[in-house]
């Protein structure tokens, strides 16, 4: 299992240098070429599946890139990754791609979970911004969703640290402490 996130981090490497490390298109191509892949259970089997060619599946990885309309580079990474057979860890090369991505460009993702629609773009929104700012010395890009069982305020997700100021984290909190005395 290491070895695969070992191999599916180096091909991501390959593929960020071979396309320029902050290439957003680039890299937002090869996230539609992910989640197509990942959709259509038919196509994914085929293009892991020992049964067909290189060739074969480079003839239909041409036809996809055609009709998303990918870059050359893009569509040159793509066949290297078939050549490599590459393309059962295709999922976590677009994953770790991504990661690398957003650390070149010292930006990283956050995911706010909240009841309600959370007013993206206003006052509150920079203020969020802001404070995950200071928080992880990066620029934030937010990701929200609605969950209607937070009861009240909102979690936060950065990397692979949870904030919870929700009703129900706060409540928790408390419970603790008047466990422990």
């Amino acid at each position: 299992m290491k070895k695969n996130k070992r191999l599916e981090k180096q091909f991501a490497k390959k593929f960020l240098n071979h396309v320029g490390r902050q290439n957003l298109g680039a890299l937002q191509e090869l996230g539609a070429v992910g989640e197509l892949v990942g959709k259509a259970p038919e196509l994914k089997g085929f293009l892991e599946g020992p049964q067909f060619s290189a060739g074969e599946k480079k003839g239909v990885m041409e036809e996809l890139c055609s009709k998303l309309q990918v870059s050359d580079g893009t569509r040159k990474f793509l066949e290297y990754a078939i050549d490599q057979e590459a393309m059962p860890m295709f999922g976590g090369i677009v994953e770790d791609a991504v990661k690398l991505y957003l650390d070149y460009t010292r930006r990283t993702k956050a995911v706010v979970v909240s009841a309600v629609d959370f007013p993206a773009g206003g006052a509150l929104e920079n203020r969020l911004k802001g404070s995950l700012k200071k928080l992880t010395g990066r620029d934030v890009d937010i990701e929200y969703v609605r969950d209607p069982s937070v009861l009240g305020g909102v979690l936060v997700k950065v990397d692979s640290t949870m904030f919870d100021s929700s009703l129900k984290g706060q409540l928790r909190l408390l419970k603790e402490e008047l466990i422990k005395g």
